[in-house]
């Protein structure tokens, strides 16, 4: 483990995987894009979540980009991966290659692809996390993933010390109330949905797992920081410019839109994997308005949006 201190709060981005032209991928683009990040604030760094494009990578390009990881890290925030696998098997083989890489962390989805019943989701997190000594957060994404993880399974899975967290992409705000009261502390909530962050925030949720922050880190940081100190006005003026651009999170196209939010603020590229392809006609064009709008009325940030055709 590369041992940095862990602890569930603050903004940590969902950050994005860099190809090149040939689309293969771009280790140093991806370095820079993590450093970048790391240097405006955030707490730490999801790689190779859904916004990094862990089912468009093959399992030999995931190991690299995790030792780029680490590397470009350097020990100054924690690193967390995605574990999203069709298998358990591929999953618990992924957990242990981490740990071995100096992952801090693992954040854990169910088996792609397959609708598992309560028994198979919860045997496979157990899986998962006996697989390594890491600590791991789950990943509830009902509306993406089609599986709903609920606070029944939550409560069953509670006595496997290393499952300590979990990021709550549910729509429904109040999901962050209903786990808190029916299970209190036991594990660090995380709201892992952009455009309910606030309201998550507000309702008890420790930190902020976000796409957006790759476009605006220094927006996100400080909204993250008005919540803690207290300054709602603050926070409700940072969020409702942020809110446009935060709805981006929650639609199917939302890998392309961040990335494409990226590169007007100079920070990566929009180039994706297929399936998945940039943007295009009307919605190309929204989006492009959308983040230059966002750009020229900025209410922390010091970066200019870049003219993309």
């Amino acid at each position: 483990m590369a041992g940095v201190k862990l602890d569930w709060t603050g903004v940590i981005p969902a950050a994005t995987t860099q190809f090149d032209e040939g689309l293969a991928v771009d280790l140093d683009a991806t370095q820079k894009v993590l450093d970048g990040l790391i240097r405006d604030g955030v707490d730490g760094i999801i790689v190779m979540g859904t916004v990094g494009e862990n089912n468009s990578l093959e399992p030999e390009e995931k190991r690299v980009v995790l030792k780029a990881a680490v590397e470009v890290a350097d020990g100054r925030v924690p690193i967390i991966t995605g574990v999203s696998e069709l298998t358990t098997a591929r999953a618990e083989r992924y957990a242990k290659d981490a740990e071995d890489i100096g992952v801090d962390a693992l954040m854990v989805l169910p088996a792609m692809v397959y609708m598992p019943s309560a028994e198979e989701l919860e045997a496979h997190f157990r899986a998962v996390a006996a697989a390594s000594g890491l600590p791991n957060m789950l990943y509830n994404n009902p509306t993406m993933y089609r599986i709903a993880l609920t606070n029944a399974d939550l409560k069953r899975l509670s006595d496997v010390p290393n499952i300590v967290a979990l990021k709550e992409s549910a729509p429904d705000s109040r999901r962050i109330t209903d786990i808190l009261n029916e299970l209190g502390d036991r594990y660090s909530v995380m709201v892992g949905l952009d455009d309910v962050a606030l309201e998550g925030l507000v309702l008890g949720a420790k930190g902020w797992v976000s796409g957006l922050t790759n476009a605006f880190p220094e927006e996100s940081v400080a909204l993250v920081k008005a919540v803690k100190d207290g300054d709602m006005a603050r926070a409700l003026e940072i969020y409702r410019w942020f809110m446009p651009l935060l709805h981006l999170d929650a639609v199917s196209d939302l890998v392309q839109s961040i990335k494409l939010s990226e590169a007007i603020m100079g920070r990566g590229t929009e180039r994706v994997r297929m399936p998945r392809m940039p943007l295009t006609g009307a919605r190309r064009a929204e989006v492009i308005a959308m983040v230059e709008k966002a750009a020229a009325t900025r209410p922390i940030g010091s970066g200019k949006a870049l003219k993309i055709a």
